[in-house]
């Protein structure tokens, strides 16, 4: 005989009070969520249509370098007509970025914080009765005039990007892309500037979306991949004759110089192509792909503007020894961009923490004071102090006794990495990272010439120009 079961009435409306409890909870979650992080996000979206409001009532804020120089600033006729106005012309075009024609760069990541008034909300009330606009808030930067100035003018008329950087906190110092335009004249240059004629693409910030093979500045991972497969690295030995094959396919090191008995600090010095195909013919490639990810490829940049990820295709089964041999010198399918390079190097000079790179210090009112402050940030620690500083050694020796001998009489211990990257159109893209002084870094400079030769030659002298300029 079966006993009839009767729901406690009770019961079930205390679970759907429980239920509707729970949904307010994490509704209110997610809303302090979006408050919190994702507001600013959506309101800065060029599809919001909150920015149209917000430029009827404020006048765009300016952008000005750390040094409180005016690097964009809004001019407003008689007639209440706004121009954007950049003093500084092309000198800063990709990083500051342009308002007309689609923002970029700085104005676009800083787009809602110009359009916020901070100013007494009395006066912001009093000037939307009246009709008239508030002043908006003011950007103001990490980025160093006269750093960007030299860097610009070291990068000469060669196509290709420098980046300066402080490995400690993260901050970008200056960041050149060229070639160039002046924001000042992209409506009367815009047909022009998008047919691309000359295939320069001026309008691409070769700095954070430019993507190269490394060259030789991808040993620094290649080495570190190696030191951690072999407990014995520093027994390392090679005899190099000037090249190295490997199934009908030739590596040579450049002008096929033979090095002879190298280890592996000689091997990084000197750049040694074959020894370090020889290398990379051994290495796990799964150990060596996660490497590299932690190292941020395959990922883009925390850093709040444009960027492309840098690619790192090899893994375990997928891969040829061919391509691993290419890849461990900084060939094959491997890309980086310039920031990401800056960014490796400043790991390494600053004892394996890898810093988020940024380039706006804080936000003013119109009247001067603080609205928001940004803070240094570790995004991670890839690599271990000990590492690190093996790593900074053989840096230091490419200056003392390898490829970067331009740099050794600097009044500045310097320490880096040369590159010179096979290009199918032409010459080789000239590369350099590094860092100075050696022993306690203030400085790092990731430097990119395309189709003019190699690194120690082309790139070697405008990290020269940079450094002796910051340090004097």
């Amino acid at each position: 005989m079966k006993i009839n079961e009767h729901k406690d009435p009770k019961k079930s409306a205390f679970n759907i009070i429980y239920i509707f409890l729970g949904l307010f909870v994490l509704m209110m979650g997610y809303f302090t969520y979006f408050l919190v992080v994702r507001s600013s996000e959506v309101i800065n979206s060029t599809y919001n249509k909150r920015q149209e409001v917000l430029a009827e009532r404020i006048i765009r804020g300016e952008i000005r370098s750390a040094d409180g120089e005016v690097l964009a600033k809004t001019l407003v006729d008689e007639d209440g007509n706004e121009t954007r106005e950049y003093p500084y012309g092309d000198v800063f075009a990709h990083v500051v970025g342009r308002f007309s024609k689609g923002k970029t760069g700085i104005e676009e990541s800083e787009n809602i914080r110009m359009l916020t008034s901070s100013i007494n909300s009395v006066e912001v009330m009093y000037s939307d009765l009246m009709g008239d606009k508030s002043p908006g808030d003011n950007v103001v930067t990490t980025l160093d005039i006269k750093l960007q100035q030299v860097a610009y003018d070291a990068l000469g008329d060669h196509r290709g990007a420098v980046v300066v950087m402080e490995p400690s906190t993260g901050k970008i110092l200056a960041m050149v892309s060229k070639p160039t335009y002046d924001p000042n004249e992209v409506d009367d240059l815009w047909e022009k500037l998008i047919a691309d004629e000359d295939t320069e693409a001026p309008l691409l910030n070769r700095a954070t979306q430019g993507l190269y093979p490394p060259g030789s500045t991808f040993k620094v991972l290649t080495s570190l991949e190696y030191m951690r497969e072999d407990p014995d690295y520093l027994k390392y030995k090679y005899d190099c004759d000037g090249s190295i094959e490997y199934d009908k396919m030739k590596i040579h090191c450049y002008n096929n110089k033979a090095h002879g008995e190298v280890d592996l600090q000689l091997s990084f010095a000197k750049s040694c192509n074959t020894s370090f195909s020889s290398i990379g013919k051994n290495l796990d490639m799964n150990d060596f792909h996660d490497l590299c990810e932690d190292f941020l490829f395959n990922r883009n940049l925390p850093i709040g503007m444009g960027n492309n990820a840098s690619s790192f295709t090899l893994q375990k089964g997928t891969s040829s020894v061919k391509e691993a041999m290419q890849t461990a010198i900084g060939q094959g399918n491997t890309l980086i961009t310039p920031l990401h390079n800056a960014m490796i190097a400043a790991t390494v000079a600053n004892g394996g923490v890898m810093m988020k790179p940024y380039v706006v210090d804080h936000i003013e009112n119109a009247d001067g004071g603080k609205v928001k402050k940004y803070a240094p940030q570790i995004n991670s620690k890839p690599m271990t102090p000990k590492e690190a500083g093996f790593i900074a050694e053989m840096m230091r020796l490419v200056v003392t006794d390898g490829t970067g001998t331009k740099l050794a009489d600097m009044d500045q211990d310097a320490a880096g990495k040369t590159g010179s990257a096979d290009n199918s159109q032409g010459k080789a893209h000239a590369w350099f990272i590094g860092y100075a002084p050696y022993d306690n870094p203030e400085i790092v400079v990731s430097i990119i010439v395309e189709n003019v030769g190699t690194g120690g030659d082309y790139a070697v002298p405008i990290a020269r120009e940079i450094f002796d300029s910051y340090f004097e």
